[in-house]
């Protein structure tokens, strides 16, 4: 079947192109509309024509099977040239997604048409890359070049009412596309007004301080990403210079970005996200359905489970100790959509809509119908054996029991329920119904349709679900662990932490390791030394300058002394009490302190993180390395662009 046909409707073609599931612009799409192009240029009776698709969407981005292959003409920017230098109005009717070479092919259009539900972006630097066929000469001459940079270089889709506001189309419709396409069609007719050429428009170019400004804005949210650099310079190239160097620019830019090692990390975290959690084992399984979900504590992290099963459409219970508790679930609950009201993620419908589908109570028989419960509470073994048995008493039996635990045996959870092939870990990570990481923990009995179940939620969530199995920390805490000792040695070594978190922002952490556990309360690591403490080997090197902290009182942020000190702002300073702690602690050891580099630093860091995922691999902990990575790039913030610790140090091999 062709992937690209020609209809016509009295005096106008519509060029239908069918390529699922995305619409890619494959060869066969790209030479397609070559030849119908030549087609309605030919026919004298065709005075228009529409460019539209079947299936779900518009054209939502390449042909990833053509990714690393010799180009094949026609290439994308000459099609895109040929649409625009047709001689009849051409048409883009949009629906679904407009993505990347989709959007510039709309560009390439003399008019655009969209679904009100419609998104429309240029997401190329979340590939490390930049537009390739005309997006960074076209879209700065259609909207304001503010606009263009933000969509460019910050690669978010915006929706079809943002689009149109902002001038990227020229109608939205609320009824059937095609038909609305049509009349737009016709309205162009009656006209007779002359098509505009977006390519030879001229445009104001903002001044050498305005560019300088927009260009260190950008430089401070790349946070080390090239592409977004580079993709201002191709804007400014286009604008300054002229479409026709502005486009060769852009060419030479894609083509050098495509071949980086900052691309080819960011093509394999894309692919690796998407093919994670599609496990052999799971194929053909169908998934329980969902409806009710329960939770059991409506603290921090059950209270974000239960806004983000809310925003999934579920049903959600939560069950807490007494009444004030369960008044504290539900307000934080309330907070939380309260802060999606406030991005415009949600309105206030929306909100009172998921404030009545939440219910809290102290009763476990209020779960009697729930299809999956959630343990979320405190992180003690005997609290957890306590809530599954009340959950195995009230529950039906064919639901799926999972525990959010971060460090405790899961299977020693499940030994002790009447069904264990039910029971599965859910590890999300806080905030978690912002966070996209959820690790799905395999229990030793969990059964397959159990797990399924656990997917198809993750699915449902808008997670990325990673597998794993059963050890203390699973994947993302037990490497994370293994790199804190490390740069616990290096205190001891030499460095401070403030050297050490400096290090990890440069490399392209958002924020370093001391600062990320001030933030997160520097009592939740203390409370899980002490209970592996007399597990400990005597052998092992022993870093107790955490231990120190706590029983000092300094927990964090939260009161202002942790490994920094807080001003009244909320704003860390390096502590010169927290810097003679730890050079104390040297001496007391016995320990010559030397400098570190920031290389050496991040060195130490990578090995132990190299070290610990292939310890988990050798155990079947993770199903392959790509897994380890898509953990920590989520939920640890290992930056994106280098591809994940086990890529990044593949490559060193």
């Amino acid at each position: 079947m062709s992937t690209v046909t020609l209809t016509f409707e009295n005096a106008i073609a519509f060029i239908t192109i069918n390529n699922p599931p995305i619409n890619a612009t494959s060869h066969s799409v790209r030479s397609g509309l070559v030849e119908a192009l030549d087609q309605i240029d030919a026919n004298g009776d065709i005075q228009a024509a529409i460019l539209i698709c079947e299936g779900k969407t518009f054209i939502a981005g390449a042909d990833v099977s053509e990714f690393g292959q010799p180009p094949k003409a026609p290439l994308l920017p000459d099609v895109i040239m040929r649409l625009e230098a047709t001689t009849k109005p051409i048409i883009a009717a949009i629906h679904g997604h407009a993505l990347g070479g989709g959007l510039e092919v709309a560009l390439g259009c003399h008019y655009r048409i969209a679904d009100s539900k419609a998104k429309l972006g240029l997401p190329e630097v979340n590939l490390g890359l930049i537009p390739g066929a005309g997006g960074t000469i076209r879209l700065p001459r259609l909207i304001p070049i503010t606009e263009a940079v933000a969509m460019i270089t910050g690669g978010k889709p915006v929706t079809a009412n943002k689009a149109n506001e902002i001038g990227l189309l020229d109608a939205i419709t609320h009824g059937a596309l095609r038909d609305a396409a049509r009349d737009f069609a016709q309205t162009i007719l009656d006209r007779e007004t002359p098509k505009p050429l977006l390519l030879r428009d001229p445009v104001t170019p903002p001044s050498a301080a305005d560019w300088d400004d927009i260009t260190a804005a950008t430089k401070k949210k790349a946070r080390g990403q090239t592409a977004p650099l580079a993709a201002i310079s191709a804007i400014r190239t286009g604008i300054e210079q002229g479409a026709d160097t502005g486009l060769a620019y852009e060419r030479e830019r894609f083509v050098e970005l495509r071949d980086s090692d900052q691309s080819k990390a960011l093509r394999h975290i894309f692919f690796a996200e998407r093919s994670v959690a599609k496990l052999p084992e799971l194929k053909g399984i169908e998934p329980n359905p969902l409806k009710q979900i329960g939770v059991i504590g409506g603290g921090i992290m059950g209270a974000g489970i239960a806004t983000a099963s809310l925003l999934a459409s579920y049903n959600v219970t939560i069950i807490e100790r007494d009444e004030d508790a369960c008044a504290n679930g539900r307000s934080t609950v309330e907070k939380h959509l309260s802060g999606s009201l406030k991005h415009g993620l949600i309105n206030q419908h929306r909100v009172d809509a998921l404030m009545a589908a939440l219910s809290t109570s102290t009763d476990y028989a209020a779960l009697a119908n729930a299809d999956l419960v959630i343990e979320a509470v405190f992180e003690d073994m005997a609290v957890k054996h306590d809530v599954f048995g009340k959950l195995a008493k009230h529950c039906k039996p064919d639901v799926v029991l999972a525990s959010n635990t971060s460090y405790l045996d899961i299977n020693e959870i499940a030994a002790n329920c009447v069904n264990p092939n039910r029971v599965i870990g859910l590890h999300f990570f806080s905030p978690a119904h912002i966070m996209k990481l959820l690790e799905v923990v395999r229990t030793d009995k969990a059964d397959a349709k159990s797990l399924a179940t656990a997917f198809s939620f993750a699915n449902a969530l808008g997670k990325i679900a990673v597998p794993c199995g059963v050890c203390d920390g699973f994947v993302g805490n037990r490497i994370m662990s293994a790199y804190r000792k490390h740069c616990e040695y290096m205190l001891e070594d030499g460095a401070l932490p403030h050297q050490i978190d400096a290090a990890m922002v440069e490399f392209g952490f958002p924020m370093g390791l001391f600062a990320m556990q001030d933030m997160a309360g520097l009592e939740i690591s203390w409370a899980t030394r002490k209970r592996l403490a007399p597990f400990r080997d005597p052998a092992e090197r022993y870093v107790a300058l955490g231990d120190y902290l706590c029983e000092m009182g300094r927990f964090g942020k939260k009161n202002g002394l942790g490994w920094y000190r807080y001003d009244e702002n909320g704003k860390a300073r390096p502590d010169p009490d927290i810097d003679a702690l730890v050079i104390a602690e040297s001496e007391k050891k016995g320990i010559t302190r030397r400098d570190f580099t920031n290389t050496e630093i991040m060195d130490v860091i990578l090995g132990a993180m190299r070290s610990e995922g292939d310890k988990i691999l050798a155990e079947d902990i993770a199903n392959n390395a790509d897994a380890i990575d898509v953990v920590m790039i989520n939920g640890y913030g290992f930056p994106r662009h280098k591809g994940g610790p086990m890529f990044m140090t593949a490559k060193e091999d």
